[in-house]
């Protein structure tokens, strides 16, 4: 008994000493991974007027999202909350066959990219957008209730001013979203017990008219 006692205990040891092996060399696939020069291009046809630099920082921000997918296993929803990163995304996702393999070295197997529109239902965007500022906050260091800085992810949009962007600000009242069309960063990691307007339809930042500010879609969840 003692004898299958130890034995059991070494395989599961075992068991858990794989997996998390496997997911560290699988996050190690995220940070080393190298854009093919045909996504770049790709990428640039959707947004010409960004400079060399600001094109790897959106990508680095798209590596941080493959990040927060990972976490999840890519089997609970992520909202991406940048229209920019989201765009690098669809570029990705139109080189096939890199894609293809990219997503079964690191999550096994292909990552669904879920649109917008699958997303506007209140509580499933309100889910994945809390679910991503919580992610990404917790990845950078930032109190996701009480935030000091906005994490690049949901930064990025404002930071390259890009049109048709998903704007956020730390500090904006009520309601939710301001009228210059931000959405209230600081309202996202909020409980019932936030200032502000915190029972909006949209629960992502938005207001009551389905306007999400979920950007792009999002990962996970059964979608396609």
């Amino acid at each position: 008994m003692t004898t299958l006692l130890i034995v059991t205990v070494t395989l599961i040891a075992l068991y858990y000493w794989y997996r998390r092996a496997r997911r560290q060399r699988q996050s190690r696939v995220i940070d080393s991974y190298r854009f093919h020069p045909a996504i770049i291009n790709k990428f640039r046809e959707v947004r010409p007027n960004l400079k060399p630099e600001q094109e790897e920082m959106v990508f680095n921000t798209l590596r941080d999202y493959f990040h927060l997918c990972h976490l999840v296993n890519g089997r609970r929803m992520i909202a991406m909350p940048s229209q920019v990163v989201d765009d690098a995304w669809h570029a990705f996702i139109l080189h096939t066959r890199a894609y293809d393999k990219f997503c079964h070295d690191v999550f096994g197997r292909f990552l669904h990219h879920t649109p917008a529109q699958a997303m506007m239902a209140p509580q499933k965007a309100q889910q994945g957008i809390k679910r991503a500022w919580t992610l990404i906050c917790q990845r950078e260091e930032i109190n996701p209730q009480t935030p000091h800085r906005i994490p690049k992810l949901f930064a990025i949009d404002r930071e390259l001013a890009i049109p048709g962007g998903f704007y956020y600000v730390m500090d904006c009242g009520t309601p939710q979203r301001r009228h210059d069309g931000s959405y209230c960063a600081s309202h996202i990691g909020c409980g019932s017990g936030c200032t502000g307007d915190s029972s909006s339809g949209s629960g992502c930042g938005g207001d009551s008219s389905g306007d999400s500010g979920c950007g792009g879609g999002g990962c996970g969840g059964g979608g396609d």
